[in-house]
């Protein structure tokens, strides 16, 4: 199984995608700081993440979470996420 994931820092809220084989454990790697890309964003909270059986379906749609349309389709799909984390 491959892993799509979108991680919200909790330090500037700005999001971050990646594909995994592991999503437990790519995720504890963010947020220990291993990952160079990540490392001064930390702490992450996991938001959203799809499954895959093809490692090329994964790399595939985190390249098009990459794109203006990807973003907006998250912004969609993640609406009451922010509306609920907002609050509070």
């Amino acid at each position: 199984m491959f892993y799509v994931y979108i991680l919200r820092s909790k330090v500037d809220n700005k999001l971050y995608s990646g594909y995994t084989n592991d999503l437990r454990r790519r995720f504890m790697e963010h947020n220990k700081g291993v990952v160079a890309s990540t490392r001064y964003r930390k702490p992450f909270a996991l938001i959203y993440y799809e499954a895959y059986l093809e490692q090329r379906d994964a790399t595939s749609r985190e390249k098009f979470f990459k794109t203006q349309w990807g973003r907006n389709y998250l912004r969609k799909v993640l609406k009451n996420y922010w509306t609920c984390s907002s609050v509070g």
